[in-house]
């Protein structure tokens, strides 16, 4: 916007000059002089109007602009929701592949025995899931890889857990059960698979993986959910519908942290200044709903990763070399990838 200022052409009151427009009020004039002058005023007036006028018109047309670009904007913003009702060639191709996996029987084994040609489960069976009191272990690694240096805390963890290893419904000695695993990406954003997701027989997700408010595409239901304190979801509502939190051990403060929600006694201002993150002091679940992993598996899959680094030693979360590990899977049919993503 521009502003025009109206310069005065009465005399100062002080003794500073005049400007050449005051001189000439102040001089007498002749008649015709002062037609002429009467004349260039309204020529400047003229000048001035035509500029307002300009002015104005610019401003009358940004405000109908306005007035109709704004309300559809609005409304666009409104229809965004429904938007993902749209199905893309893609996710509809997805879903197809999906309901295919599903239709068919479920095979017993069939993971193991395709894990074989890679050397991948050599000891796994003989590894508990859980951490269990009533087979002790000597723990000659630190976490993650053991529990060396965290005999004490863990303990305490442990005389928190009124049961410690596999529910019956994950033993295996039952039946044959269909596995997934949801990943913490995106990708399964607008696939609509949240049904399909929650038709098979165990369910796992990682750290603080949504659930609320994407039933739709990743489902409602967690079988069992693997944490650590930091990646553990503070909203309650992320827990509905799960049935096994299962704590992945970093540290030994982590074991204080399980300790602390069973409990829900929690833990001392100086402890929790040792987290790099804000942990959750309670998590709606019975004591019974929690267990521990057995770090052993980490340490079985660390020393499988290590073929796949590119860097040796670099064990915890190399992401390159798992992604690699986990392409090798589906290559060898142990496992299928779903949406593709790898």
């Amino acid at each position: 916007m521009v502003t025009l200022n109206h310069l005065s052409v009465e005399d100062p009151d002080d003794d500073s000059p005049l400007l050449p427009e005051a001189v000439e009020a102040a001089t007498p004039m002749p008649d015709f002089h002062k037609r002429q002058v009467v004349t260039k005023t309204d020529s400047r007036e003229y000048s001035l109007n035509r500029s307002e006028n300009l002015a104005f018109s610019l401003v009358l047309l940004i405000g109908c602009y306005s007035a109709i670009l704004i309300p559809v904007y609005f409304s666009m913003d409104k229809e965004a929701p429904h938007s993902n009702d749209y199905q893309h060639p893609r996710d509809l191709a997805l879903l197809n592949r999906s309901a295919f996996l599903l239709s068919g029987p479920c095979q017993p084994r069939w993971c193991l025995n395709h894990l074989k040609p890679l050397s991948c489960s050599a000891g796994l069976l003989n590894i508990p899931v859980f951490v269990q009191q009533d087979s002790p272990v000597p723990w000659d690694l630190p976490p993650p890889l053991g529990l060396q240096g965290s005999e004490d805390h863990l303990a305490l963890a442990l005389a928190s857990l009124p049961q410690l290893g596999l529910p019956p419904s994950l033993r295996r000695d039952s039946s044959c059960r269909r596995c997934v695993v949801v990943g913490n990406g995106g990708v399964l954003h607008g696939s609509h698979l949240g049904s399909h997701i929650d038709l098979y027989d165990i369910i796992i997700r990682l750290n603080n993986a949504p659930v609320s408010g994407f039933e739709r595409d990743a489902g409602s239901h967690t079988t069992v959910r693997l944490i650590y304190p930091e990646g553990a979801p503070h909203s309650a509502k992320e827990y509905k519908k799960t049935t096994m939190v299962a704590l992945v051990v970093f540290k030994s403060l982590d074991l204080d942290w399980l300790t602390a929600v069973i409990t829900k006694q929690p833990l001392s201002f100086w402890s929790k200044m040792w987290f790099w993150r804000e942990v959750v002091d309670d998590i709606p679940l019975r004591p019974e709903n929690f267990r521990i992993l057995h770090p052993e598996i980490i340490h079985r899959t660390g020393q499988v990763l290590q073929k796949y680094a590119l860097k040796q030693g670099n064990v915890v979360h190399d992401i390159s070399a798992e992604k690699l590990f986990l392409r090798d899977l589906v290559a060898a049919g142990a496992v299928t990838d779903l949406t593709g993503a790898l």
